[in-house]
């Protein structure tokens, strides 16, 4: 079962991702990104149009799944959040490239708030899971 302690963690890293995208669109991120360019640059060849249409269809196909295992409940539930966490992790890739570069690399400012969250996400995810073993 799902926390009420989750649930406001996973609540509070909504607006700090859409903030996170943000930072990234304003920055240009999806230009100087290795990893955005190679998830991303396989549209480059296709219109505006069709690009956005196939990202539209992808991203539809995943909130019918997501969805699917939301309503199964229970373990399924606690699992998908679970996405999100690892998410929270590889965030960190944006204070990773900053080092690297040694200034400022995009989406850094909200990513800072990523690891803050994941910790606390974990800390709970971890206590539910080991509950419900």
């Amino acid at each position: 079962m799902i926390t009420k302690k989750l649930k406001l963690i996973f609540g509070i890293s909504i607006p700090v991702f859409i903030l996170h995208g943000i930072e990234e669109f304003v920055t240009h991120f999806s230009d100087k990104d290795a990893h955005a360019q190679a998830i991303f640059g396989m549209f480059s060849s296709l219109s505006n149009h069709g690009a956005t249409f196939v990202v539209f269809q992808i991203m539809f196909w995943l909130l019918l799944i997501i969805s699917l295992l939301l309503i199964m409940g229970g373990k399924w539930q606690l699992y998908t959040l679970g996405i999100a966490g690892i998410v929270y992790i590889y965030e960190l890739h944006h204070v990773y490239k900053a080092i690297a570069i040694g200034g400022y690399y995009p989406g850094l400012y909200t990513s800072i708030a990523f690891p803050i969250i994941g910790f606390f996400f974990w800390k709970e995810w971890l206590a539910i899971k080991k509950q419900n073993i």
